[in-house]
């Protein structure tokens, strides 16, 4: 018996044991790249999720319009219970042609044969579900553009950090050597105490710039679509970002417009506009419908024989339905369903406009940004070897801790343009690739 429970135990604590493993802790770490988060986000991100759900909703009303166009049976039963029953009136006679109880059941059938506006709804439908794809990949689009940026302003923080932890360091070690020659005689206590400000001034930097970095994050999983309580490193490094970029081919293309989503979202409602002033026009023809009826009427004076007899009868038939005068109301909805599609092609041909536009932006404030930032690491470069030479001067007697400091501020000025930059240049090649619809 000691046995058996021991082997029970085990099992237990194999099975407990491999149910811990299976099961996804809280603290379950995430090491993602840019497209790793993008990717994530496609899935769990709510405006994608939803616009997903459009595009299910949109496949079901393309086959309720179809519905519409196949049989339609409906089935019907009545009772009544006659208090006075109606009298008809014939000649000088009065007699009634009721019973006090009646009770009928019927089934109907009804097929469309033609209906001109059943056919174009059968189109509209398709170009319904075309417009929530489209929404689709419009949300994927913006998901995309807002979760890279808000990656890159991660990277970008961290680089920032990491500027700031090398200038406390060296600014550290030069306090701690100027403290020692302060108490050899050698300096000034102002000089000390230049530093000693310059020093703290970082160090509150720095934690600004923390702080600030755990808000990045907390951003960057939001756009995810990640609880913001989730641990999220992140694999990419600002070296692994090509931000050149061969810019000819992107001069050269013409048609760029096309490639914009937003263009297509517009040239699909343009379709809509255009499908419901052919149905408007439409209404304008006959439609024929097939139909047909069986039912059984059963009455009596008593209700316990109620159902004995029945009186069964059915028909089939068609019926045909012909427009002829709606007082002029017909008409002028044709006539502003027509204004509204020209509404639709000048709402196209302004955007072709403002997209292209929108490149021209793009492309400048992409050169401009990589510009800026190769100058911005150029003075940052000069700056640091600015204050090595004050560094040098100082020890030697030639220079003055003023210079020193003053070099420090520059440094810490020049890092921080440069940090700007780099930020600046990482958002204007993302604005560049959506405007031109290079993102899919």
């Amino acid at each position: 018996m000691k046995h058996i429970v021991l082997i029970v135990s085990l099992i237990c604590a194999v099975a407990l044991n491999g149910f811990a493993q299976q099961a996804p802790p809280d603290s379950q770490k995430y090491n993602f790249t840019v497209a790793d988060c993008v990717n994530y986000a496609y899935e769990h991100q709510d405006s994608v999720i939803n616009a997903d759900l459009d595009i299910k909703s949109a496949d079901y009303k393309v086959k309720e319009t179809i519905g519409s166009g196949l049989p339609q049976i409906s089935g019907s039963a009545s009772f009544q219970d006659y208090l006075k029953t109606p009298i008809v009136i014939f000649g000088t006679n009065k007699f009634s042609i009721y019973q006090k109880f009646s009770e009928s059941n019927s089934i109907s059938l009804s097929q469309l044969l033609f209906d001109g506006s059943y056919l174009v709804g059968l189109k509209a439908a398709k170009t319904y579900k075309e417009l929530s794809q489209r929404n689709y990949t419009r949300s994927r689009i913006e998901t995309n553009v807002n979760v890279t940026k808000a990656y890159y302003q991660v990277l970008v923080s961290n680089e920032q950090v990491k500027l700031l932890d090398a200038n406390i360091k060296q600014l550290k070690q030069q306090l701690n050597e100027t403290i020692q020659q302060n108490k050899q005689g050698f300096v000034e206590k102002i000089d000390v105490d230049r530093l000693t400000v310059q020093y703290n001034t970082l160090v509150n930097n720095k934690e600004n710039v923390l702080r600030l970095l755990a808000l990045n994050y907390q951003v960057l999983k939001f756009q995810m679509g990640m609880p913001i309580e989730k641990e999220l490193v992140l694999k990419d490094k600002l070296e692994d970002v090509q931000l050149g970029d061969d810019l000819s081919d992107l001069s050269n293309d013409t048609t760029f417009y096309k490639n914009r989503i937003e263009y297509g979202l517009t040239e699909t409602n343009l379709k809509l506009n255009q499908l419901d002033l052919k149905r408007e026009k439409s209404l304008l023809l006959p439609s024929l419908a097939f139909v047909g009826n069986a039912g059984v009427l059963f009455q009596n004076n008593s209700l316990g024989h109620l159902f004995s007899p029945g009186y069964p009868s059915s028909y089939i038939g068609f019926s045909l339905n012909v427009p002829i005068y709606s007082g002029g109301q017909h008409n002028n909805r044709i006539k502003q369903s027509q204004i509204t599609v020209l509404k639709s092609q000048n709402d196209l041909s302004n955007l072709k406009n403002g997209l292209r536009l929108q490149a021209s932006q793009a492309w400048i404030g992409y050169i401009n940004g990589m510009q800026t930032l190769k100058v911005q690491k150029e003075n940052q470069e000069l700056a640091a070897e600015v204050l090595r030479v004050s560094k040098i001067k100082y020890q030697q007697g030639v220079g003055s801790s003023i210079e020193v400091t003053q070099a420090e501020s520059a440094l810490e000025s020049a890092d921080n343009s440069y940090i700007q930059g780099l930020y600046d240049a990482l958002v204007s090649k993302v604005d560049l690739d959506k405007a031109y619809g290079r993102i899919k």
